[in-house]
C-alpha cells in the first residue's frame, strides 16, 4: 500500500478545470486590450508585447532546462527534458509576459522589457518554485523593477484622439498627472480628455494596455462568464479606490464632486490591475472574508498613495498586499469544507 503524502500549494479545488485552461481564458481576456494597444500605439506596442512574451517563455524554458540537468552528460537528456517541459507548460509565463508588456508605456525600449520579463520569471517566479509558489505577482514586481532600474516616466498619447500626437510627451508614473491636480477645481475639474476619451482610450497618455477601458470591460466580462474570477472582486477594488479618491480630492477643493468618480476609475492602471493582477489566485487570499479585506485594503492604499504622490501606484500596492496575504490567511481563518455550526442547547433541556 502506498503511504506517501502528497503536499501541494493552495487553493485545492477539485474540478475538471486545469491551470492551463484557466491561463488560456486569461490570455483570451487580454486579447482586446492587446489589440487596442497595437491600434493606438502602433509598432511600439507590438514590439513590447512580442518581446515580453517571448522573453518570459524562453526564460521559463531555460531555467527549467538547467534545473532538470538538460546540459548534463553532453546534453544527452536534452530531448527528454524538452518533452518534460512542454508537458508541464501551463501558459503562466505567457500571461506574465503579456501583462508586463501591457502595463508599460510605449516609450519603453525592447531591451528594457526583455530584462524586465527575465526578472519577472527567473527571480520572482522560478526561484520560489515555479507556478503557484511565488510570493508576489510576477508582472507587478517586474514593472516595479523596471520603474526603479530604468526610471520609465515618459508617456506619449495614443495616435488617435484629441491630442493624438506621438511627439507630445507626458512625464510621471502615468497620465494621472493630467487628472489629479485638476480634480475639484470647479468648472475645470477633470482630466485633459473627456469621459468618452477615457472610456475608449483615445488621446490618453499612459501604459499601452491600460488606456482603453472598453477593452478591459470586455475582458472582465469574459472572465466572469467563464468563472475565472468573481464579479465583485475587481468592482470592490475599483469602487473603494475611486470613491475615496473623490473624498480626498474634496479636502483641497472644499467641495465634494462625485462626478469625478469615473475619471478616477478609468484613469491610470486601476481597472487593468483590478481585473488581471489583483485577482491572481496565487497571491490573493483564499477565503471570502480574507478577499474582502484584501480588496478593500487595495482600494484604500491606492487612493491614499495616489493622492499623496500624484502618480500611479497600483503595482506597488499590489506587491505590498501580496506580501500581507499570508498574514490575512493566518488570522482570517476559512470555514472548513463541510463545516456546520453546532447549535448550543438551552440549559435544562
Amino acid at each position: 500500500m502506498d503511504n506517501s503524502v502528497v503536499i501541494s500549494t493552495p487553493p485545492h479545488v477539485k474540478s475538471k478545470r486545469t491551470t492551463k485552461g484557466i491561463m488560456l481564458d486569461v490570455i483570451i481576456a487580454l486579447i482586446p486590450a492587446a489589440v487596442m494597444a497595437i491600434v493606438y500605439f502602433r509598432l511600439n506596442a507590438f514590439v513590447l508585447e512580442i518581446t515580453s512574451v517571448l522573453a518570459a517563455v524562453a526564460t521559463e524554458f531555460v531555467y527549467f532546462f538547467i534545473a532538470n540537468k538538460g546540459f548534463s552528460d553532453k546534453c544527452s537528456h536534452a530531448g527528454e527534458v524538452c518533452k518534460k517541459w512542454w508537458k508541464q507548460f501551463d501558459y503562466t509565463s505567457v500571461v506574465t509576459g503579456l501583462i508586463l508588456a501591457l502595463i508599460l508605456p510605449p516609450t519603453a525600449q525592447w531591451y528594457q522589457v526583455l530584462i524586465g520579463a527575465i526578472f519577472s520569471i527567473a527571480i520572482v517566479k522560478m526561484v520560489f518554485g515555479g507556478t503557484g509558489k511565488n510570493l508576489v505577482n510576477p508582472a507587478a514586481t517586474g514593472r516595479i523593477f523596471m520603474f526603479i532600474s530604468f526610471s520609465i516616466t515618459a508617456y506619449t498619447a495614443c495616435a488617435i484622439g484629441p491630442i493624438g500626437n506621438g511627439s507630445i510627451i507626458f512625464t510621471g508614473a502615468t497620465n494621472l498627472a493630467g487628472l489629479l491636480p485638476a480634480a475639484g477645481s470647479g468648472a475645470n475639474a477633470g482630466s485633459y480628455v473627456s469621459l468618452l476619451d477615457l472610456f475608449l482610450g483615445t488621446g490618453v497618455a499612459g501604459c499601452i494596455g491600460e488606456t482603453c477601458t472598453l477593452a478591459l470591460i470586455v475582458g472582465y466580462l469574459y472572465l466572469v462568464v467563464r468563472r475565472v474570477i468573481k464579479w465583485w472582486q475587481p468592482l470592490l477594488f475599483i469602487v473603494i479606490a475611486s470613491f475615496l479618491s473623490v473624498c480626498l480630492a474634496a479636502i483641497g477643493s472644499k467641495s465634494f464632486e462625485i462626478n469625478l468618480f469615473l475619471d478616477f476609475a478609468m484613469s491610470g492602471g486601476l481597472m487593468f490591475a483590478a481585473i488581471f493582477m489583483a485577482t491572481d489566485y496565487v497571491t490573493s487570499p483564499k477565503g471570502v472574508y480574507g478577499q474582502i479585506v484584501y480588496y478593500v485594503a487595495l482600494g484604500v492604499l491606492t487612493a491614499v498613495l495616489r493622492y499623496l504622490t500624484k502618480i500611479e501606484v497600483v503595482s506597488f500596492v499590489i506587491m505590498i498586499m501580496n506580501l500581507l496575504v499570508p498574514l490575512i490567511d493566518t488570522y482570517i481563518v476559512r470555514k472548513p469544507f463541510g463545516y456546520k455550526k453546532v447549535k448550543k442547547q438551552k440549559e435544562g433541556k
